[in-house]
């Protein structure tokens, strides 16, 4: 056709040419591909057959032998279940092992039970492994948590009446955490055989190993619900001391929870201090501080109910 037409460009029809070229070069490789892929596997047949059979033998031997243990590994790593806290080896805390669980009861409000869950197949769509729900059943089988970096108001416990606010900084605690997933990186054992561990919530959109929910400690501090752990082997996970000494001043400014009558109350280190000497020399148990005592008194009569309050009024009528 004349290079005049319309249509009709000389370039454009060598070009069709050389894709007509290549895709004939493509469809012959690929027709050849199964040829060539016998062909490779009888060169390696011949250069096996002439090695020694001891040397292929050593050679099944170890890459069985590596197989085997990378598939351990994969096993304890990412599936093996951690029963409870004497099954967390010191190896663990070294390294600081992030590992997920289940919360199935809080004690305290800065410690709770955990049922480790690893792997997949704990949750719909692809649920195929049972978290148990009777006491019985889970007996041995969590991990006890104490929440790294934070101290929260002491319960009662052995005949020790409990601090102010404590059933608050519970019922805050459990509303986070408990019948819910969470994230530990395990710190270290302390003296009860509790893990210590900086806790974090599950992301609310990404999955969990590819981001990091919200720090449990500085949520705990900056609700009001808890102080700063400042003893001995204190914790404080990547936020740094710093940090949770800033978020606890924030909370004391606004006076949210357990700050509301300021800061002038019994801490709860304060509190088991005062015991702990007590128990030490063997004499009474100190008098709480003035302030705590109008604290208590206060967070008593707050929480006393309409009831109690028709029954003052009755009687001073």
């Amino acid at each position: 056709m004349p290079a005049w037409f319309p249509i009709w460009d000389a370039d454009s029809s060598n070009a069709r040419g050389v894709d007509s070229e290549r895709t004939k070069g493509t469809s012959d490789s690929l027709r050849d591909l199964p040829q060539h892929a016998d062909d490779l596997l009888a060169s390696l047949d011949n250069r096996a057959s002439s090695l020694p059979p001891h040397l292929l033998v050593l050679t099944a031997f170890a890459l069985g032998g590596a197989t085997a243990l990378a598939a351990n590994y994969v096993y304890i790593r990412h599936f093996k279940r951690i029963p409870n806290g004497e099954w967390v080896t010191p190896e663990m805390l070294t390294k600081r092992r992030w590992i997920k669980g289940y919360v199935t009861s809080v004690g305290d409000a800065d410690n709770f039970r955990l049922y480790h869950t690893p792997g997949i197949g704990w949750r719909w769509p692809l649920k195929f492994r049972r978290i148990p729900v009777g006491r019985s059943d889970l007996k041995d089988q969590t991990i006890h948590i104490r929440i790294a970096g934070v101290d929260a108001p002491e319960t009662g416990h052995f005949g020790r009446p409990a601090q102010a606010f404590a059933d608050e900084s519970l019922a805050w605690l459990k509303s986070q955490v408990e019948g819910k997933f969470v994230y530990c990186q395990l710190v270290r054992r302390d003296q009860f055989g509790r893990i210590v561990s900086a806790v974090h919530l599950k992301p609310r959109l990404l999955p969990g190993w590819l981001a990091i929910g919200k720090d449990l400690s500085l949520e705990m501090l900056r609700s009001g619900w808890a102080s700063v752990y400042e003893q001995a082997g204190a914790e404080y996970g990547n936020a740094g001391l710093d940090e949770f000494l800033r978020v606890q001043k924030e909370a004391q400014d606004a006076k949210r929870g357990m700050w509301r009558y300021g800061t002038r109350g019994e801490s709860p280190a304060d509190y088991k201090r005062r015991y702990r000497e007590a128990a030490a020399t063997g004499e009474p148990v100190a008098p709480l501080p003035q302030a705590s005592s109008s604290a208590q008194r206060s967070n008593g009569a707050r929480s006393s109910g309409w009831l109690s309050r028709l029954f003052h009024i009755t009687v001073r009528r």
